[in-house]
């Protein structure tokens, strides 16, 4: 969380430095990724909610479609813009927006890349296809990536690795979450918790002996994604 903190601020001083504009109402979201009440270290062994011994090595999802409703209940659609949030990169893991207003009640994402930039073509920054976040223009985006290795996997190197994509239904894996910032200072960054475990138990439950791999759409795909949606929560700022 320091080195999250820290980045902010170079964040923002670099941008005064440069004499860039620094727009009169800014959201700061910090996210955290965590395995249980434990903080995620890449590399390092976990027991996960299931009991299996994990080793997470790579875990990496898109975030877009931003909406913000203020207290009058006027919701505002922020302008496109897509992100990649990345556990091995600390900076990925810090998304200001500029929003009308800090008197928030509710801001609303979507976990992926929306359907229309699955079928746009060859595109550029967090979409770019090098980042390793992209099958092909008929499969489209992978919105959500976790590997890693677990003692309970028997396929080779005791790996697993889950390639989450789709977004056409019925195998649609594009998820829109939610939080109720009435109670939120809006003014300070906002953090948000993204709990690994939701991945292997939530609204059904993924055992890495039993299935260690997914990479491709289908109703597995669908079914990890309605596991992880609910991977977020609302922390205070500090």
């Amino acid at each position: 969380m320091k080195t999250l903190l820290l980045c902010i601020a170079m964040l923002l001083g670099s941008a005064a430095f440069a004499g860039d504009p620094i727009p009169d109402t800014k959201l700061v979201l910090v996210f955290r990724h965590v395995i249980g009440n434990e903080e995620l270290v890449l590399g390092n062994n976990f027991v996960n909610a299931l009991g299996d011994t994990i080793n997470v090595r790579k875990f990496k999802y898109y975030l877009s479609n931003f909406s913000v409703t203020d207290q009058s209940g006027t919701t505002t659609v922020l302008p496109p813009q897509y992100f990649l949030v990345d556990e091995a990169d600390p900076l990925s893991k810090i998304i200001t927006l500029t929003i009308p207003t800090a008197k928030l009640k509710q801001i609303s994402f979507l976990i992926g890349v929306d359907s229309i930039r699955n079928v746009s073509g060859v595109q550029e920054g967090t979409l770019d296809p090098l980042k390793g976040m992209f099958w092909t223009w008929n499969s489209g985006y992978i919105m959500a990536k976790l590997e890693g290795t677990a003692t309970t996997s028997s396929i080779a190197g005791n790996a697993f690795t889950y390639h989450i994509g789709g977004f056409r239904n019925p195998m649609n894996t594009l998820r829109m979450t939610s939080f109720d910032l009435s109670q939120t200072d809006t003014q300070k960054e906002i953090i948000i918790t993204a709990d690994i475990n939701r991945w292997f138990k939530s609204k059904t439950e993924l055992r890495i002996a039993e299935t260690p791999v997914c990479h491709n759409p289908g109703k597995l795909a669908v079914m990890i994604a309605d596991n992880y949606c609910s991977m977020f929560s609302l922390n205070p700022a500090p």
